[in-house]
């Protein structure tokens, strides 16, 4: 069993990280009683290391939470899968369809796959399944099934 009055002197850098939120998001946190974090994703390639990292720290945090708070959490994964196509990856097939619709937001680029309705949608699956594999707990979130759905309209106004 760990005792807890150690959580209170390490300076490992998630616990820093997480008691520093407690302490700054404090009030935000008490009006939800629940605390949200978010990493996000470009789908205009497949996940690589720095996609792993960024979901790997911010679990690490949520882990150092668990042991200092009671309080709900949750880690969102939103990926940004309206962006536009800047440029065609070398690591995929039908190179000259993503050419064509350079510049359109990834869920509108065609699957170079042929598996899936977009690119982004491609991408977005195959970041699901890279998370999954390593067993992370998150919601995922994509910004074009938010925006079609409204969810973003009174922001907006």
């Amino acid at each position: 069993m760990i005792d807890k009055t150690n959580f209170d002197k390490t300076n490992a850098w998630p616990f820093v990280e997480a008691k520093k939120l407690l302490r700054e998001r404090k009030s935000n946190i008490e009006k939800k009683n629940k605390i949200v974090l978010q990493t996000g994703y470009g789908p205009s390639g497949l996940p690589h290391i720095g996609t792993f990292g960024e979901v790997a720290r911010t679990t690490m945090i949520v882990n150092a939470l668990d042991h200092l708070t009671d309080i709900p959490k949750e880690i969102i994964t939103f990926s940004d899968d309206m962006d536009g196509l800047r440029k065609v990856p070398e690591n995929v097939p039908n190179q000259e369809k993503l050419k064509n619709n350079l510049h359109k937001p990834l869920t509108d680029v065609p699957d170079p796959f042929e598996k899936f309705s977009s690119f982004g949608e491609h991408n977005n699956n195959m970041l699901k399944q890279f998370l999954d594999n390593f067993k992370f707990k998150y919601s995922f979130k994509s910004s074009t099934e938010l925006y079609k759905s409204g969810y973003f309209n009174d922001t907006l106004k």
